[in-house]
């Protein structure tokens, strides 16, 4: 298997496992805002999709570890705008961090993954950047929640 995709199923096991983990009851908070951008990938051709960070004001977070609540939801708001834009069955990851910087560092780290250098023979992916005024994450309203 090629380096990159190892990364990607690397990345989407890891959203699993934090997904399982996160589903326990733990006591969430809401963050007056979080950085995220999405990232999408399909095991049927080499286009991979990229948003651009953008901040999501009242974000639940787990209030011991950190991690984004409802990451599942946020990425079926990306997986719903591919469909939309007929390219269906794309595997979507959320990527998140509490500052800008944080998030600009693991976007460019992804994103390095899959974009070719001069080195390369030819490129491997085709990347598309899918801008602020074609899709936006929102804000994950959850009733059932607690605040601190």
């Amino acid at each position: 298997m090629n380096k990159c995709f190892n990364h990607f199923l690397r990345y989407a096991f890891l959203a699993v496992v934090m997904l399982v983990a996160s589903t326990a009851t733990a006591k969430k908070v809401v963050v007056p805002q979080m950085y995220m951008f999405g990232f999408a990938a399909s095991f049927n051709d080499t286009i991979v999709h990229f948003t651009n960070i953008q901040k999501v004001d009242s974000v639940w977070v787990d209030a011991k570890t950190k991690f984004l609540a409802d990451r599942e939801v946020y990425s079926s708001q990306l997986q719903q705008y591919l469909t939309n834009q007929e390219m269906p069955y794309r595997t979507c990851v959320v990527v998140y961090a509490e500052t800008r910087e944080k998030a600009e560092k693991k976007y460019l780290k992804l994103r390095r993954l899959y974009v070719s250098s001069k080195k390369d023979h030819g490129q491997r992916y085709e990347v598309r950047y899918i801008e602020d005024d074609k899709f936006r994450f929102h804000s994950v309203v959850n009733s059932e929640q607690e605040t601190e």
